[in-house]
């Protein structure tokens, strides 16, 4: 079956037949949402970085810009003060050394202001070179002035022309100091800024991120448990016994699942197979020897009936032993076409309407008499307020009940008691059929209404069938109602019924459809 499977899938790709989605293995699906996953995280972590980066190249700026033409700037500011006072000693000390120490101040001023130049730190730099120009040449000729003996031209060209020019640099410093302040401020707004809207971006990014996370994560998770909950349940109803369940999971997946999809249903199918075999086969059995059974006890009955002749007591013994032993297999046969008949859902039932009280009636004559046989107690308590009538199939009903009973007799030993406890619940009928026998395991209790299984609780030596509670279930099944157990060993073991007052079944259900009995 696997090659004619493999065969078969085979012709349907050289058909060219479609394929649900672009093949992707589920290993693949699994590594690519990973990786996307990552990737998604990843980006905004990068995006972060990189803003980070920005910000640090502008804080250097700031600081190998403009705080160094801050600094720059104070120090032309001092040279220049120092030069306001050095140009008075001209007139004043018209020596050689005073003319060289304004030279000087002026060559520190002018290597300081190229330096803030050079920073883009000074505002009408060439103004200022002019200034110290016009300082220089003046400074010459006042000195010339004031070693002439010419003081009182000396101090005048000191006021009206270096001095003004002075004052001049000085104004144009305090120019440049408020526009390099603004120009700083300015900066660090824009950084701040520009750091409110990084960080914004990359909160915005990273819950982007996270969304599309979580999205791609449900995609996968719902990509790999939804076909996995589908196999689940598929299992779980073969595990039932239902063979038929419909897997909503198509086997021309190009993936793992669908190889375990086509592997499912070749699966049920041989399984469904088997089991309408056995079931044939256990129902043409059963028919086979239902034919020669009867022939056997009819034979059986007749010389019983000393139709061929007077029998003496020893051969009395043996018919009856043989009697026995017919009916047994009789009741075996019949069971197995029940069984039969309830795999193919072709049971039926015929309810009708029959007085509660007398059924019950005969239910207790019938079961007192092997009360006596076993010595054991046996009681049928009815409440007040049970239906005068019910809708039940009472050869059905009878069948279970005295299933239950027979069952009961046989696992209490002599000096028990079984009890038949009827009463009305609403709607419903509860019946109760409770023993002093040995009880039946927990482990096994969910167990005893499966097809041919018998409880190791079974220490008389009598040795049943394991059909008969299985069939009692299917019977009340198709009533409407339900069949539930409660024991414990060595106390015993008390099996519920609720029946409908009124049974509008007709047909008994298959063993593998998902009845529910209660077990406590």
């Amino acid at each position: 079956m696997r090659g004619r499977g493999m065969r078969g899938r085979g012709m349907r790709a050289a058909d060219g037949a479609p394929a649900e989605g672009v093949p992707m293995m589920l290993r693949t699906r699994l590594a690519l949402g990973i990786g996307s996953i990552v990737t998604l995280m990843l980006v905004p972590v990068m995006l972060s970085l990189a803003s980070m980066r920005q910000l640090r190249t502008d804080t250097e700026r700031i600081r190998d810009v403009e705080f160094q033409a801050a600094v720059v700037l104070g120090k032309v500011r001092t040279a220049v003060q120092e030069l306001d006072q050095a140009k008075e000693y001209l007139s004043i000390l018209p020596e050689e050394a005073t003319r060289q120490q304004v030279t000087e101040k002026l060559a520190a001023v002018r290597s300081l202001v190229d330096s803030l130049g050079a920073l883009n730190g000074l505002a009408g730099i060439s103004r200022v070179h002019a200034s110290l120009q016009l300082i220089a040449d003046e400074s010459a000729r006042t000195y010339q002035l004031a070693a002439a003996g010419r003081g009182a031209l000396a101090d005048s060209v000191l006021d009206k022309t270096i001095s003004p020019a002075i004052d001049d640099i000085e104004r144009i410093l305090a120019f440049s100091e408020q526009s390099l302040q603004d120009r700083t401020r300015e900066r660090v707004n824009e950084i701040a800024l520009e750091s409110v809207r990084s960080r914004n971006t990359s909160l915005r990014l990273l819950a982007a991120a996270a969304l599309l996370a979580v999205l791609m994560g449900l995609w996968l998770t719902q990509s790999v448990s939804r076909p996995i909950d589908e196999l689940d349940a598929g299992m779980r109803a073969v595990a039932e016994g239902d063979f038929g369940h419909p897997l909503q999971l198509a086997p021309q997946r190009r993936d793992e699942f669908g190889r375990l999809a086509a592997s499912y249903n070749s699966m049920a199918t041989q399984l469904r197979e088997l089991d309408r075999l056995k079931a044939e086969f256990i129902s043409v059995a059963s028919h086979e020897l239902k034919t020669p059974i009867n022939v056997v006890m009819g034979y059986l009955q007749l010389l019983q009936d000393n139709v061929y002749g007077e029998l003496n007591p020893r051969q009395l013994e043996i018919v009856s032993t043989l009697t026995a032993q017919s009916k047994s297999l009789a009741r075996l046969v019949r069971q197995l076409l029940d069984v039969s008949r309830f795999e193919a859902g072709g049971g039926k039932v015929e309810p009708r309407t029959f007085p509660l009280p007398a059924f019950l009636g005969d239910l207790e004559r019938t079961f007192r008499v092997l009360a006596i046989q076993r010595n054991v107690g046996f009681t049928v308590t009815r409440s007040i307020d049970l239906p005068a009538d019910v809708r039940w199939d009472p050869e059905r009903i009878n069948e279970v009940l005295g299933n239950l009973l027979s069952n009961a007799f046989k696992f209490t030993p002599s000096g028990g008691r079984v009890d038949l406890e009827v009463e009305r619940d609403g709607e419903l009928v509860r019946m109760r059929v409770r023993d002093t026998g040995a009880g039946i395991p927990a482990t096994e209790l969910a167990y005893v209404f499966e097809k041919f299984y018998q409880a190791s609780n079974q220490t008389t030596g009598i040795k049943g069938t394991g059909l008969g509670l299985a069939i009692a279930k299917g019977i009340v099944t198709a009533h409407g109602g339900n069949i539930g157990v409660e024991s414990t060993v060595g106390v015993g073991t008390t099996f519920t019924l609720h029946l409908p007052i009124t049974s509008a079944a007709t047909r008994l259900m298959p063993f593998h459809q998902p009845e529910e009995s209660t077990v406590a």
